[in-house]
């Protein structure tokens, strides 16, 4: 694949996971597994709530082909085939789900120099379309979105954004839900690693004028470990700890308090993963 611009999905992407990313107020425990033929397993249980749920996800990949099937406690199974370089700098992802006859999804994916293209469409007789697009650097991008849908003919979305992308730094402005909403973000490394940083959120919805300002960090305090917080205007504390207790393997604790109203109970969630 080329090193261009990057997709419409990445414009943004580096601040809202910092802002989002690993924070839960579930319970989450996954183990995987890899062998030397290619097969990687992995298990997840979850609670959330009062309800429970689990799957068990397979993945095989064979030569230009990665095969994912995902088994849920609900009886369903999500089966997801990738192929990279069928044609030059494209990638295309197939996905169904059993029994829903309804869900297939095609997704086809081109990279150039100074582009970077999608097109998704779901399987059936009225399809939702959607297209994305990205023109200019690793540096400088461009971007827009629009989804369409065939059977009532009208548009369900279209957005437009820009990034701006340096070794120590990343800035973007999005402007979403059909031009009712603007998004900017900006996000800064502390250090050459990479592992210590700041990021500021803006977001205003026209339509409502309501106006939604984040900041956060993430700070590492060793090699294993570090720790993540955020603020917003509303009041909304979020903090987490996460340490590496064997190589790829997480445990995450992490915390939300609503500090305007702190005679509510703090939500927690932990979260640990297993790799080998």
């Amino acid at each position: 694949m080329s090193k261009g611009p990057g997709l419409f999905s990445d414009i943004g992407k580096k601040a809202k996971d910092l802002l989002t990313r690993d924070y839960t107020s579930d319970h989450k425990f996954s183990i995987s597994t890899y062998s030397a033929s290619g097969v990687a397993l992995a298990s997840t249980a979850l609670k959330k709530g009062g309800v429970h749920a689990a799957d068990v996800t397979t993945q095989y990949k064979y030569k230009n082909a990665v095969f994912d099937v995902k088994i849920h406690t609900d009886s369903t199974i999500l089966t997801t085939v990738t192929f990279t370089e069928i044609l030059p700098s494209t990638k295309a992802i197939v996905s169904f789900k059993v029994p829903d006859n309804s869900s297939g999804k095609l997704e086809v994916q081109y990279f150039h120099d100074h582009a970077a293209v999608t097109a998704t469409a779901a399987l059936k007789q009225n399809p939702l379309i959607d297209i994305t697009a990205t023109l200019g650097t690793p540096v400088i991008s461009f971007g827009a979105e629009a989804g369409y849908d065939t059977s009532s003919k009208t548009f369900t979305k279209y957005n437009a954004g820009i990034s701006v992308t340096k070794p120590d730094a990343c800035a973007s402005i999005i402007l979403g839900d059909k031009g009712d909403s603007i998004k900017a973000s900006y996000l800064h490394h502390l250090d050459e690693s990479k592992r210590s940083a700041a990021v500021g959120e803006v977001y205003r919805k026209f339509s409502t004028n309501e106006n939604t300002i984040t900041v956060g960090g993430l700070y590492a305090i060793d090699h294993s470990t570090s720790v993540k917080a955020k603020l917003n205007n509303h009041g909304t504390l979020g903090a987490l700890l996460q340490h590496e207790v064997l190589p790829k393997s997480l445990v995450t604790v992490s915390s939300e308090i609503d500090t305007k109203a702190l005679d509510k109970h703090p939500r927690f969630g932990l979260s640990l993963a297993l790799k080998p």
